[in-house]
């Protein structure tokens, strides 16, 4: 592959929608999506898969709540036992309410930590636009070239037959990471 690229850039999100769909009919390789805010349906439009970020909030949630009352049973009742107006040293009920807040800081600190892991989102990272106006106002479709039969100017036409208002012709090189 020579990793050729054509590059569509779109005014509405429902013309970048409807070239998706008609490049998925013609079988061609779509390789990026760039919006400047979320668009509704495009996930299911691309085929993507759900995203596991709920389960890594469960599963935080679940660890803090777990690892919170094993610490405050074992603070209560074995390390440091005080008698507080008779109350027994292992009571469930006093533990809920620290608990529950426990659970809501581990659940929000690991989502939001897993999400700017996978999506390579660390501090001080700079960001490296395809075009200058993606963040802005447009939407950009991202087309390689897939086999020997790639026609540039058949995927140009239907680029532009879909309200693309800029196409540019790239390397795979050229793209930012």
């Amino acid at each position: 592959m020579s990793g050729f690229q054509l590059m569509g850039i779109f005014d509405d999100e429902g013309a970048v929608i409807a070239a998706i769909k008609a490049a998925q009919e013609q079988r061609l390789r779509i390789v990026e999506v760039y919006t400047p805010y979320a668009v509704h349906g495009l996930d299911r439009v691309l085929g993507l898969k759900r995203s596991r970020l709920a389960l890594v909030c469960l599963i935080a949630g679940a660890m803090g709540a777990i690892i919170k009352l094993w610490f405050e049973f074992w603070t209560m009742a074995i390390d440091w036992p005080v008698d507080v107006g008779g109350k027994p040293w292992n009571s469930l009920p006093a533990f809920v309410p620290v608990t529950f807040e426990v659970m809501v800081l581990f659940a929000g600190l690991f989502t939001v930590g897993a999400l700017l892991i996978v999506s390579r989102l660390w501090p001080g990272k700079q960001a490296k636009l395809v075009h200058p106006q993606i963040t802005n106002d447009r939407f950009a479709l991202v087309i390689e070239e897939s086999d020997a039969a790639f026609d540039v100017a058949r995927v140009r036409r239907l680029l532009e037959s879909h309200g693309a208002v800029e196409v540019t012709e790239r390397l795979a090189e050229e793209v930012p990471a």
